[in-house]
């Protein structure tokens, strides 16, 4: 493996049992969980360079320092290449002060909305699925589900290929009204909200589902909401936010 890793210590940091990736690599197919995340390492070397530094007490000594010095070798001291997405993760961390996974997913989600009110266009390509925690981009909780309930600590950066100016200004407004808030009540903003609603209604409460927030769902709401709410700046989303908060207080 490019990570310079054996299969016994890369099974302890993916927290699989012993002979998991053994069958894996003997001709058995892996769950789809599984083998997103194989490939979530593969591609993303900054990724599993967190993946090592936060499970490296699991695996000895030597075999952290060996993987470590493999991962930075393919890293080559550069950026990796991120999507748009990506960027607008980063984006969130730098401006806010501490977000954990549950608050992330929340905060691209009404980030995704208000770019779509605001601007017309959405921000990502990606869909956001109605988990029973509120709206949730798969990917990102297979990139991040690690740190648990502990704030996501990653390199940041100011340097942005694909967010447009406008973009940056979206995420930075998300960050400041919503970003204040804890992952959960940001999750209860969210379950008050009509496209969380309607993608869970055939959906017992705490059930688990993969249905997807339908984009033209989303555009509807955020878009009833801009109008509602008289919003003419994006400064604006500051009002909404506080009258969500309310609600769920």
């Amino acid at each position: 493996m490019k990570y310079n890793i054996g299969k016994r210590p890369l099974s302890l940091l993916l927290g699989w049992k012993e002979n998991t990736l053994t069958r894996y690599l003997t001709g058995d197919p892996p769950t789809k969980d599984d083998s997103e995340m194989l490939k979530l390492i593969s591609q993303n070397a900054a990724y599993y360079q967190n993946l090592l530094e936060y499970h490296k007490e699991k695996i000895s000594l030597e075999a952290y320092k060996k993987s470590l010095a493999a991962v930075k070798e393919v890293m080559g001291g550069k950026d990796e290449k991120l999507s748009k997405m990506d960027e607008a993760v980063r984006c969130l961390l730098e401006e806010a002060v501490e977000i954990t996974p549950l608050a992330l997913q929340k905060l691209l989600y009404f980030a995704q909305g208000f770019q779509k009110a605001f601007q017309g266009e959405f921000m990502f390509e990606e869909d956001c699925e109605a988990w029973s925690h509120g709206p949730v981009y798969r990917r990102i909780y297979e990139k991040y589900r690690n740190y648990g309930y502990l704030p996501i600590e990653e390199d940041r950066q100011n340097r942005y290929s694909h967010l447009s100016k406008e973009e940056k200004e979206i995420l930075k407004a998300v960050a400041e009204y919503f970003g204040c808030y804890s992952g959960k009540v940001l999750e209860r903003m969210t379950h008050e909200e009509v496209p969380w609603l309607n993608a869970r209604k055939n959906t017992d409460d705490g059930a688990p589902s993969s249905t997807v927030i339908q984009k033209e769902s989303l555009a509807r709401y955020f878009i009833s909401v801009k109008e509602k709410h008289k919003m003419i700046n994006i400064s604006d989303i500051r009002d909404y936010a506080l009258v969500l908060h309310e609600n769920v207080s």
